[in-house]
């Protein structure tokens, strides 16, 4: 995959270096600063001086100025030079001799000291070990010997400080630190100078190639490997890069982050550190020689020589992504962030995430462009923007500028293809729905809320009423159109309400269920707006819509009441609402105004009171009685139909006579005056009876107009649940009573009465009066027929007899006690006299009579008195004190 990331500059060309001169060849070069220097193959050192210049387009040149030549007195070419700027020298090496120049005149150093011998090649120590900032570290391959040296060059001087035997005649070395990287003759090694330990890296024929040997960063060197490799190896020998594929007949190489650059013959080959592809390739006829100073790499040829200057990396991402590669373009991103200023870098950062984001949306990638999106932090209305009209009329947005993108809007990037418009909305909701409650929505809240809303109508999406019971920023003026266009109209109903406007909501609502307006959303609008009017505030708006719920359905209608709160302060919530409000409400609807307004709607009416006397249990007479009136005259109507519906009827009785059963506040006269001639209505009679204590009426009617045993037993049973027994025994007496009672007519034969009376004496025999009922019972029934409540009547006598002599001892015991104690009290005296004083008043005695206080204490008696009125619990102590002289 190519990207331009180079550009082959002219720097010095031949004339300017040999003039017309032409077997003068560029043997090595050296670059400090603006400073470069060349040495020729006729022993001469070259200085130039190089002055940057930025094109029109952005591009680096250089000018070229030549400020001085020297010749070095010598038949041979220099074959090494490397400047020391804190020095302000340059090294030499020149006929196997290394020596020291100036750095400005070029002249020799005066002493002979500085200078080494015998040397086949050396190398600067980039990252020197000796901390004196005015010498430099070489590390010198001796051409006689299998050794490397380390010698400190000083400004007059070099002084040896380490010789390293080596197994094999090195013949490229690179050092850093204490760690030389050196080319033997067969194989690569790691050679540590300070300990003298040793790794082996991997094999190398020097002969069949020329090795390579270049120090790339601290402890890390990259090397010319068999097969056409570029090895990364650090001190370790250990490889934590991939290696880069160049060809076998490279002869340079040189970092420029993150690309790695090789001269080969006739070309000059760029890889990526960072994926390891080949990225560019440039024509270079007859180079051999690549370097890199600081950052700037240099190549020459026999007669000129060039720089390499890389295109600014910004420039390199946007052609990547121009040419859609947003992962090359994003790997070279992430590689960049260690040359770049953070702040810069992060702001860079960004707009390329942005940019690759919406690459990556116009292929349709919806996943990878959200999280660029994300973690670029894009504005999300320059996505909005993008689909037509969902952006608010109102909204001040104006898009990037220069743009993160080359489309005109949705139509422009889907080019009519109506599936992949879809597609892009469907991914804008879920992208909207995601980010509408982050960082990234603040401060466009508006336009995220009004753009998803009109997406949701747009797409008929479920999510729709969802926003809108949700707290949202939707913009009514922007979205009841779009509502409205879509037949949204519940949706837009909860929007006005969301906005305080109940009433338009509400008439929207009716125009729905009346079915003057199209929407299918809620096939239950009725109960629901039901439900809303039984929860609004607002009384006015109750009243104007409650008749229409009651015409339509008064059984549900009549929810608008019984699901308000009853007299007392609530906090309203609203059901389904979307704006969350916990404001005190006051009741602002009263129970009789409701009763008055139901009384044309009957059905409504008793659903009402019902609630209010059954559900809320209020403890009203009027309520109770209005309620057992509507029962009764419900009753009345259904036994007055031909032909009665006998289901209807025993429904309609059974709430009569519950409600008559369990309430006491009715008015009983009322109602029996109601039903006192129909005859079918004797069990609510009955109990009317009951509520008047008018037991042996009810009783009667029980036994003899109904002829319901069992129901006569319970009445009386249920009649003294929270009475004293005599009241419960009262009862059954007075039902005996009426079994037994042969002077009243009775349509129950004689038998059957007396049967019952004996179940009810067998059943309850110790709750009656044994000797009452054996004076009542007919002589001539048998014992054996009695036998059962004649042993429950023995046992239920014994058993109060006994229970009365043991409290009985009880008692007695209990008064003995105390007894015992006065005693204890009086048997000592109590002295008192005319020279004593009472310790109430502190009078003397001048009578007897005397109170005894606690621990036998005497004072007055109207002192005791009138401490006791002050006192209560004195009371107490002078109720047990003994008052004696």
């Amino acid at each position: 995959m190519s990207v331009k990331a180079f550009e082959l500059v002219p720097a010095v060309d031949r004339e300017l270096l040999m003039g017309d001169k032409a077997r003068i060849n560029i043997e090595c070069i050296e670059c400090c600063g603006k400073h470069l220097y060349v040495g020729t193959n006729d022993c001469f050192i070259h200085h130039f001086l190089l002055e940057e210049h930025a094109t029109t387009k952005g591009m680096l040149s250089y000018t070229v100025q030549k400020l001085l030549f020297r010749y070095l007195g010598l038949k041979k070419p220099v074959e090494a030079l490397k400047a020391a700027s804190a020095l302000e020298r340059i090294i030499v090496l020149c006929d196997a001799t290394v020596s020291v120049v100036d750095m400005i005149t070029l002249e020799p150093v005066p002493s002979g000291g500085a200078k080494i011998k015998g040397v086949a090649a050396f190398c600067v120590n980039e990252n020197p070990v000796n901390g004196d900032p005015f010498c430099v570290e070489i590390g010198v391959i001796s051409a006689r010997r299998r050794t490397v040296q380390i010698y400190m060059v000083y400004e007059d001087r070099v002084q040896l400080v380490k010789e390293v035997n080596t197994p094999e005649q090195p013949c490229a070395v690179s050092l850093d630190g204490y760690f030389l990287c050196l080319a033997l003759s067969t194989q690569y090694m790691i050679l540590n100078y300070s300990t003298g330990a040793a790794q082996d890296l991997f094999p190398y024929d020097s002969e069949e190639r020329k090795p390579i040997v270049k120090r790339i960063g601290r402890e890390e060197f990259l090397l010319a490997a068999p097969g056409g490799l570029g090895m990364f190896a650090n001190a370790e020998g250990i490889s934590q890069r991939a290696p880069v594929n160049w060809s076998e007949s490279v002869m340079g190489a040189a970092v420029c982050f993150p690309y790695v650059v090789a001269l080969d013959e006739g070309f000059v080959s760029v890889h990526s550190m960072l994926d390891q592809q080949l990225k560019q390739t440039l024509s270079f006829r007859d180079g051999h020689i690549l370097q890199d100073f600081e950052g700037k790499v240099v190549l020459a040829s026999s007669k000129a020589v060039y720089v390499l200057v890389p295109l600014p990396l910004e420039r390199q991402i946007h052609e990547l992504l121009a040419g859609h590669r947003v992962e090359e373009a994003l790997t070279l991103t992430e590689g960049a962030r260690r040359n770049i200023p953070k702040d810069k870098f992060q702001i860079m950062h960004k707009r390329i995430l942005q940019q690759a984001g919406f690459i990556q949306f116009g292929q349709l990638q919806f996943l990878e462009a959200k999280e660029h999106f994300r973690t670029g932090q894009l504005d999300v209305r320059e996505l909005i923007s993008l689909y037509p009209l969902l952006l608010p009329a109102s909204s001040s947005f104006t898009r990037c500028h220069p743009p993160l993108h080359e489309f005109a809007d949705l139509n422009h990037l889907a080019q009519g293809d109506q599936e992949k418009v879809q597609r892009c909305k469907r991914f804008l909701i879920t992208y909207l729905g995601e980010v509408r409650s982050t960082e990234g929505a603040n401060g466009c809240r508006e336009d995220v809320d009004t753009a998803l809303l009109k997406l949701y109508a747009e797409q008929d999406h479920e999510s729709l009423l969802d926003l809108l019971a949700s707290p949202n920023a939707c913009l009514l003026a922007e979205s009841a159109p779009w509502l409205e266009k879509h037949h949204k109209y519940f949706a837009l109903g909860l929007l006005y309400h969301y906005n305080g406007q109940d009433s338009a909501a509400l008439q929207l609502w009716v125009r729905v269920v009346n079915g003057d307006l199209q929407d299918s959303t809620r096939s239950d609008l009725y109960e629901y707006v039901v439900d809303f009017l039984s929860f609004c505030s607002n009384p006015d708006l109750v009243w104007k819509y409650a008749d229409w719920a009651l015409q339509r359905d008064q059984t549900i209608g009549v929810q608008i009441f019984t699901r308000r709160p009853v007299g007392q302060d609530q906090v309203k919530e609203q059901k389904d609402q979307v704006k969350e409000q916990k404001d005190q409400v006051k009741e602002q609807v009263n129970p009789d105004d409701v009763i008055t307004y139901l009384g044309k709607h009957s059905q409504a009416l008793l659903l009402y009171l019902e609630h209010l006397v059954l559900g809320r249990r209020i403890q009203k007479e009027k309520l109770h009685t209005h309620l057992a009136v509507q029962y009764t005259d419900r009753v009345l109507s259904l036994l007055s139909q031909s032909p009665t519906v006998d289901q209807q009827v025993s429904l309609a009785r059974d709430k009569l006579q519950f409600l008559l059963r369990e309430s006491s506040l009715y008015r009983v006269q009322l109602l029996l005056g109601k039903i006192q001639e129909y005859d079918q209505l004797f069990l609510e009679r009955a109990t009317l009876h009951g509520k008047l204590e008018e037991h042996d009426k009810a009783l009667h009617i029980l036994v003899h107009q109904l002829k319901d045993f069992p129901a006569a037993e319970a009445y009386c049973v249920r009649g003294s649940a929270s009475r004293d027994p005599a009241y419960q025994q009262r009862l059954l007496h007075l039902l005996l009573g009426v079994y037994l009672d042969r002077d009243l007519p009775s349509s129950t034969g004689t038998g059957e009465l007396e049967m019952a009376a004996v179940d009810l004496l067998n059943r309850h025999g110790e709750l009656f009066d044994a000797v009452r009922v054996l004076d009542l019972l007919p002589k001539g029934w048998s014992l054996q027929l009695l036998r059962p409540f004649l042993g429950r009547a023995l046992r239920g006598s014994m058993h109060a007899c006994r229970t009365s002599q043991v409290a009985l001892g009880l008692a007695r015991s209990e008064n003995l006690q105390l007894q015992h104690d006065r005693l204890k009290q009086r048997r000592s005296p109590v002295l008192v006299s005319e020279k004593k004083g009472c310790v109430l008043c502190h009078n003397t005695f001048s009578e007897p009579d005397c109170v005894c206080l606690p621990g036998g204490v005497p004072v007055h008696t109207h002192c005791a008195a009138q401490r006791v009125v002050r006192d209560s619990p004195t009371r107490r102590q002078l109720a047990n004190s003994n008052n004696h002289t």
